[in-house]
């Protein structure tokens, strides 16, 4: 009875550990190294299958800018006002308008807006913005970029936290195997014990 609790407690914590182990990684895509055009995109450390889930999520506040104001957005892109709050990176001061909605652009045969957060997977462009959550759209390497025309005149940076959702497992980082081995020997211990002292 104790072994058989012992043993269900230490498979459902495995159970976690390596549902827990499919995040990935806080990603930083730089609005100038990183843009659509003039740029290179920034590896998100994922290699991803047709339909595979994955997420990623950006700070509503994290701003990236696209050169004279007002050209400050967040990861969704320049889709509205956007007035400075003194402490944001843009530096400018509290009510200054710094963003707001420009006209789509398209490249690659995506048309969104400037400024977003784009991810591409074998060539193919879509829009991850601040909050993307479903399915990969292809098979290959998830590579991250600034959406915009000119890179010349980009400043700022925003984190990215991406990986692959809970439910597509992955495989377990070495240290939570060594903590896996380590608890299936304590399990082990505790039985040899308990079978000597009843002897």
């Amino acid at each position: 009875m104790l072994f058989s609790k012992k043993l269900g407690l230490l498979s459902a914590l495995a159970g976690l550990t390596l549902a827990g182990s499919a995040h990935a990684a806080l990603v930083v895509v730089d609005a100038k190294a990183n843009s659509s055009t003039g740029g290179v995109g920034q590896s998100s450390g994922l290699v991803l299958t047709t339909g595979q889930m994955f997420h990623s999520t950006v700070a509503v506040t994290d701003l990236w800018n696209a050169g004279a104001l007002p050209r400050w957005s967040n990861a969704d892109g320049l889709i509205a006002n956007l007035y400075a709050t003194g402490s944001d990176d843009s530096g400018w001061a509290v009510g200054q308008q710094i963003g707001q909605a420009f006209p789509m652009w398209t490249q690659g045969g995506l048309t969104a807006p400037f400024n977003s957060l784009v991810g591409s997977i074998g060539g193919v462009f879509k829009v991850l913005g601040t909050n993307f959550n479903g399915p990969a759209w292809g098979n290959g390497a998830l590579t991250l970029y600034f959406w915009d025309q000119n890179s010349g005149d980009n400043t700022q940076f925003i984190t990215a936290d991406i990986g692959l959702n809970a439910t597509e497992g992955g495989v377990p980082e070495p240290a939570i195997w060594a903590m896996m081995i380590a608890g299936f020997g304590m399990v082990g211990a505790t039985l040899r014990r308990r079978r000597f002292a009843s002897l």
